[in-house]
Parts: structure tokens; sequence; C-alpha cells
């Protein structure tokens, strides 16, 4: 799904302005600084932010991919790991796609409750 600005000039006409696009943003960092920044904080146990400035990355970025290679290897329960969340993209794109998305665009109607 695209959207397009538009923006009214004085004789009615209709100028695009801007066009966006749903397509991710491209990653900043190569995945093997960003492994390198993991490893390092994990073996050396040297502060997020210190790591993160010898590195020029900002600490709160360095601190997500810690706890996300933190969820891929099992240490925590309160995030999805890459696999998981590459199968929850997947599945979220094959309901899309086959138009039983349940909730109000369904065409579906709960059933009233009883009381």
């Amino acid at each position: 799904m695209s959207c397009t600005l538009f923006r009214r000039v004085p004789d009615a006409r209709v100028t695009i302005l801007a066009r966006r696009t749903t397509s991710p943003a491209p990653r900043k960092y190569p995945d093997e600084l960003r492994e390198r920044a993991i490893r390092e904080v994990r073996a050396t146990g040297r502060l997020v932010a210190h790591v993160a400035k010898d590195l020029g990355v900002h600490k709160e970025g360095l601190r997500q991919w810690i706890r996300q290679a933190e969820a891929d290897a099992g240490e925590r329960d309160d995030r999805l790991s890459t696999a998981e969340l590459e199968e929850l993209k997947q599945l979220r794109k094959e309901n899309a796609e086959s138009g039983r998305g349940g909730g109000r665009r369904s065409g579906r109607r709960t059933p009233a409750r009883s009381v």
C-alpha cells in the first residue's frame, strides 16, 4: 500500500509532493558490525554505552541488538526470536492474502453474547 501526499494550489490543480512506499528502510549497519558489537559487550563485560561509542553506533540501538541476540539464543522469554518474527510476518502476509483476516473487514459477524 502506498500513500501519496497532495497539496492544493490556488488554481485548483493538485501537485504531488511526495510518494511513500511501505518497503522497509535499509539497514544502517552491516550484520558484521552488529555481531562484533554484541560479541564485544558479552565477552568483555564493558558497558554498552562505551562499546557503542567506540564503534560509532547509538547505545539504544546496541541494547536492542543485544536483547534480540538473547531472544535468538533462548535466554529471554519477553521477546520473539528472529525466526519466530519471520514466521509471524509470513503468516500475517498469507492471512491478508487469503482474505480471511478476521476482525471488522472480514464480513463475518461475531455471535451475540447471551446474558
